[in-house]
C-alpha cells in the first residue's frame, strides 16, 4: 500500500487528525446522474476522523472534540489495524434490526456520558464506522490524490467486516440510487467528482442531495401580512411535547391566494394565546399567537439543532387530526456532538503570542497590556460571561489594523474551552459559540486579539429568556451632556414604576442603561419593555431624544436604541475593552457618578482595575434581581397614556 501511495504521487508528510479541516458537501436540490461522478450513501450519524497507528486509535469530531471513549468498540478495531499510521474520514452510525442507520439510536448513544453506560451500550447498541475517505497513510498525505485513487487505497486498508467498514459508491447513476435509498428510509446521497482532491471546507466537488420530509404541526399563530398580501404572512408552527407545545418554526410558502384569505379569517377567529417555549426563534415581525387548534402538513428539508424547520413549505390543512397528536419528528434532525466522558480534566494551558505587538500605539499599549487587563479584571467580568455565548472582534494588528467578527469557534481552539451550538439567523446556519466560563478561557480569548467581547443577554441554560433589557444611548453628533440627561431621566422613570436600573459607559461615546428581567420574559417582551421606556424618554425629552434609527433623521438628538433586545442580538460586556484611542472600557457606574462631569475617557485599561480594587461592582445585581415586571409595565403603560 505504501508503494501504491508513492507511485500515485502522494506527498510525503505526517498528518494528524486534529489538524485536518474536513471537506464538506454543498447542498444540491435535486438528484442527478452524471459521468465522472460517484454517489455514496448519506449516513445519519456523527462525522468523525479516525486516526490509527501503533496499536492506538482516536476518533475526532469535525469540531475537534475527542470522542474516542464515546465509541470504544470502533476505537478498538481501529487500534488493531496493522499500520504505523492512517487517518480516515467517515461517519459513525447505529443500525437498527433491518440494518438501516437509526437517528434515535445514534442520538441515544451520543447522550451517554458515564463510562459504564457507554460500555453496556457498545454491546446493546453497537456503532459502525463507515469510512469513505483515506486522508493519510504511513507517512503519506493523500489529500492531493483523486478521490477514486484514495478510495481504492482505503478498500485495501480496511477489514471486510466488523465495526469499521468501507463505504462503497455507485458511479454515474445518482437518480436511481437516490430513489432506492429514499425508498429504504435513508437520508439521501452524497455526489462526488471522481477526480476530486480533498480540500478543507465546503466544496462544489461534493454535493449532498437530501430527501424531502413531511410532518404535521399545530398552528400556534401567524405573522401579519406585508403590503400586497392578504390573510397572513406566515404560520407559526409547534409540536406537542409533554403537557404543552414547543415552537418549531414558521412557514410562509405553499399557499394559494384563496387559502390565505380563508385560513387568515379562521385564525383571527381563534382565541389569543401565550407564545410557546422557543417562540423567540420566530425573529422580528408582527406576531399574533393563537390557541393551537388547527393542524398543517408541512414539507421541509431538515430540522436545525435549535429545533426549527429549514426550507419549509405548506402542503395542506389536516382537519382530521387533533393538534395533540403533532409530536416531534426525527426526519431531518441534526445531531450535535456528544459530550465525551472525562475522567481527568485536560491541562488548561494558554500559549501566549506576540505580547509586545503595539495595539494602541499612540497610548503605548501592547497586546500584553490587553491580556493583563483581562487577567486583572477577571473576577469582575467573568460573572457577566459565565454561561453566555460570546462573540469576538479580533484585531490581530491592533486598533488601526484590519479586524474581523468571529461568532464561530475555530476548529483548532482547545477542547477544554466550552462551546455551545446555536442557529444564527444572520449566518443561516448552526454556529459553535465560545462560552468563557473561567479565567483560562478568558485568557485564550484575549490572546486571540479580541479587544471587545460581545455577549448575548440570555444564558445558555435558558437561551430564550434574557437577564436584562438594555437601552443604548448613542449620541452620534449630540453632546454627551444630553446622554447624561436622558440616562438620569430613565433612572427617575424606573424608580417611579419601581423597576431597578443600572448604568455603564458604552466604552465608545454613549451610555447603556440596563433593567433586570430575571429571565421572566421572552426577547420579544423585553424589546417591548425597552420600547415603552424609550418612548417615554422621547415624549418627555423630545428636544434631545429620538428613536429614529437613521442618523440622517436624528436632527442632532441622542438615539435611544431599544432594538438590541432580541434573540442573538449583542451587547458589549461590562468591563470589556473597546478598540478606540486611549483603550477605554465599558465601565459599570454608580448612579451618583452620572452627572455633568462624567467623562468616558476616565475609564481605561489602566484605571478600571485600580478602581474596582477599591469598590464593589455597582451593576452585578442586574444578573440576579427578579422585579415585579407586570406591575412595573402596567404603571409604565399608564404613564405613557396619561402624560
Amino acid at each position: 500500500i505504501r508503494e501504491r501511495c508513492g507511485a500515485a504521487g502522494a506527498v510525503a508528510g505526517e498528518v494528524k487528525a486534529e489538524a485536518v479541516r474536513v471537506m464538506n458537501a454543498e447542498r444540491h436540490e435535486t438528484p442527478f446522474s452524471r459521468p465522472g461522478w460517484v454517489f455514496e450513501i448519506k449516513y445519519d450519524g456523527y462525522r468523525l476522523l479516525g486516526e490509527a497507528g501503533g496499536g492506538a486509535a482516536r476518533l475526532i469530531s469535525r469540531n475537534g472534540n475527542d470522542l474516542t471513549r464515546v465509541f470504544p468498540e470502533v476505537a478498538l478495531v481501529l487500534g488493531k489495524l496493522p499500520y504505523r499510521g492512517a487517518v480516515l474520514d467517515g461517519e459513525v452510525v447505529v443500525n437498527d434490526a433491518a440494518g438501516i442507520p437509526s437517528f434515535q439510536m445514534i442520538q441515544k448513544r451520543g447522550r451517554l456520558q458515564r463510562e459504564g453506560d457507554i460500555a453496556r451500550a457498545a454491546i446493546a447498541l453497537p456503532a459502525t464506522y463507515y469510512a469513505f475517505d483515506l486522508i493519510a497513510f504511513e507517512g503519506y498525505d493523500l489529500r492531493g490524490l483523486p478521490l477514486l485513487e484514495r478510495k481504492a487505497l482505503l478498500r485495501e486498508v480496511l477489514p471486510p467486516t466488523g465495526p469499521v467498514r468501507y463505504s462503497d459508491h455507485i458511479p454515474e447513476k445518482g437518480e436511481e440510487m437516490f430513489r432506492h435509498l429514499v425508498g429504504m428510509g435513508l437520508e439521501g446521497v452524497v455526489a462526488k467528482r471522481a477526480d476530486s482532491i480533498y480540500v478543507g471546507g465546503r466544496s462544489r466537488s461534493w454535493l449532498k442531495v437530501c430527501m424531502i420530509h413531511t410532518a404535521d404541526f399545530a398552528i400556534h399563530g401567524f405573522t401579519e401580512p406585508d403590503a400586497g398580501r392578504t390573510g397572513f404572512g406566515a404560520l407559526h408552527l409547534a409540536f406537542r411535547e409533554d403537557d404543552g407545545f414547543v415552537y418549531a418554526g414558521r412557514v410562509g410558502t405553499g399557499f394559494s391566494a384563496r387559502l390565505l384569505e380563508e385560513l387568515g379569517e379562521r385564525l383571527r377567529g381563534l382565541p389569543s394565546a401565550e407564545p410557546p417555549p422557543g417562540a423567540e426563534l420566530a425573529g422580528s415581525g408582527r406576531h399574533r399567537w393563537v390557541s393551537p387548534e388547527l393542524v398543517a402538513e408541512v414539507r421541509y428539508k431538515e430540522i436545525t439543532e435549535a429545533g426549527v424547520l429549514r426550507h419549509p413549505s405548506f402542503l395542506r390543512l389536516r382537519d382530521d387530526k387533533p393538534p395533540e397528536e403533532c409530536v416531534p419528528s426525527d426526519g431531518g434532525r441534526r445531531l450535535a456532538d456528544p459530550v465525551a466522558p472525562v475522567e481527568a480534566a485536560p491541562e488548561r494551558v494558554v500559549h501566549f503570542t506576540n505580547l509586545d505587538k503595539p495595539f494602541w500605539p499612540e497610548d503605548g499599549y501592547v497586546k500584553g497590556d490587553l491580556v493583563e487587563y483581562y487577567r486583572a479584571i477577571g473576577p469582575w467580568i467573568l460573572p457577566y460571561l459565565a454561561d453566555r455565548p460570546v462573540v469576538l472582534t479580533r484585531f490581530p494588528d491592533g486598533i488601526h489594523g484590519k479586524s474581523f467578527f468571529q461568532k464561530n469557534a475555530p476548529e483548532f481552539a482547545p477542547s477544554w474551552i466550552r462551546r455551545v451550538r446555536l442557529y444564527s439567523e444572520g449566518s443561516e446556519r448552526d454556529l459553535d459559540y465560545f462560552v468563557a466560563d473561567d479565567l483560562e478561557s478568558l485568557m485564550y480569548v484575549a490572546n486571540s486579539a479580541s479587544i471587545p467581547l460581545h455577549i448575548w443577554q440570555s444564558r445558555v441554560s435558558d437561551i430564550a429568556r434574557p437577564d436584562f433589557c438594555v437601552l443604548d444611548l448613542d449620541p452620534k453628533d449630540a453632546p454627551f451632556t444630553d446622554v447624561v440627561k436622558i440616562a438620569r431621566f430613565l433612572r427617575e422613570l424606573c424608580d417611579e414604576i419601581e423597576l431597578p436600573s443600572f448604568v455603564k459607559t458604552s466604552g465608545s461615546t454613549g451610555l447603556h442603561v440596563l433593567v433586570p428581567l430575571g429571565r421572566q420574559v421572552t426577547y420579544e417582551q423585553s424589546r417591548n419593555i425597552g420600547n415603552l421606556l424609550a418612548l417615554m424618554a422621547v415624549r418627555e425629552l423630545e428636544g434631545i431624544a429620538t428613536v429614529a434609527r437613521r442618523p440622517s433623521q436624528r436632527e442632532g438628538k441622542v438615539y435611544v436604541d431599544f432594538l438590541q433586545n432580541g434573540h442573538g442580538r449583542l451587547i458589549v460586556a461590562p468591563f470589556c475593552v473597546r478598540p478606540r484611542p486611549g483603550a477605554p472600557v465599558s465601565a459599570p457606574l454608580d448612579w451618583t457618578e452620572v452627572d455633568a462631569g462624567l467623562s468616558i475617557a476616565d475609564y481605561t485599561i489602566r484605571t478600571v482595575p485600580a478602581r474596582m480594587a477599591q469598590m464593589q461592582d455597582s451593576m452585578r445585581e442586574v444578573l440576579a434581581l427578579r422585579p415585579d415586571l407586570e406591575t412595573s409595565v402596567v404603571r409604565l403603560a399608564s404613564l405613557l397614556e396619561n402624560r
